[in-house]
């Protein structure tokens, strides 16, 4: 990613992103190491989305809205950015701290059922969603359906393979007990499933978890989440560009915390999933 990469932390940091919820927890924590990885994993998205300059971007499952606040106040700002949630309070949440910015929205998933939203993004950014997410195909041809012909989809996920899944876990837990970060728990592993997932391949290691949320909504936490077979079941819908490993770019995807994928929709990638 080289020297190029952009700094989101600065003394003249709006101190409204200090106040989102994630960011507080990721970007800003008190761990230094945690802020760090975080704070990577930021800047290689905002370098990726720099192309979009100009540009309209979505950006799917945008949390606390930091990211897109961040990239809209850079040099290479797009035309419009709006952010989509399924919570209506964290959707509110976005728009009390940051609405009122030129080009910058927040809405529900929801709308983007509407005929108006209907192949209008030149891009979709999806960071660090798809790996909880139950009902993946639906969610991967909600996506296809907003964007553009041609357009772009750039995807953050973690590593929960190999031997970061060993390092994220013990940091995990430290952290949990330190009460700080996002990781207030994390479903255990046995010994068997630690090996499987140690030497996992590109097929589905282990069978994932699922929860309920409050809304009747189902997820998945981390556990048995594999970024390689994610990685091939987004090829079947678009076309591979690139992979840019964090916080490391030279270490590669398999001995990294996260991993980017950067996606060019395919012909016919707009119809629905059989």
């Amino acid at each position: 990613m080289g020297s190029s990469r952009p700094k989101i932390l600065t003394p003249a940091i709006d101190p409204a992103l200090r106040d989102g919820h994630y960011a507080t927890k990721q970007i800003f924590c008190k761990d230094h190491l945690i802020a760090w990885s975080h704070r990577r994993r930021f800047e290689a998205g905002l370098q990726l989305a720099a192309r979009f300059k100009g540009q309209r971007i979505l950006d799917y499952g945008c949390g606390d809205g930091t990211f897109l606040a961040l990239l809209m106040s850079g040099p290479s700002a797009p035309a419009e950015a709006v952010g989509v949630e399924i919570d209506e309070a964290q959707v509110a949440g976005c728009r009390t701290r940051l609405g009122g910015r030129p080009g910058l929205r927040f809405d529900l998933i929801a709308s983007l059922n509407s005929e108006g939203e209907l192949g209008c993004y030149d891009a979709v950014v999806c960071m660090e969603v798809l790996e909880h997410v139950a009902a993946l195909d639906a969610v991967i041809d909600q996506i296809c359906r907003a964007l553009a012909p041609s357009g772009t989809l750039l995807v953050s996920v973690p590593v929960e393979t190999g031997l970061p899944l060993l390092l994220k876990q013990a940091a995990r837990r430290i952290a949990g007990w330190r009460g700080i970060g996002d990781y207030p728990g994390t479903s255990p592993y046995t010994f068997r499933e630690y090996w499987r997932s140690v030497i996992a391949g590109d097929s589905q290691h282990l069978e994932r978890p699922v929860f309920a949320g409050a809304n009747g909504t189902t997820f998945h936490d981390h556990k048995g989440f594999n970024w390689m077979t994610l990685r091939n079941r987004l090829q079947t819908r678009f076309t591979l560009e690139a992979t840019v490993a964090s916080p490391i770019p030279w270490l590669g995807p398999h001995l990294a915390t996260q991993v980017w994928f950067v996606l060019r929709k395919s012909a016919g990638s707009g119809k629905n999933l059989a």
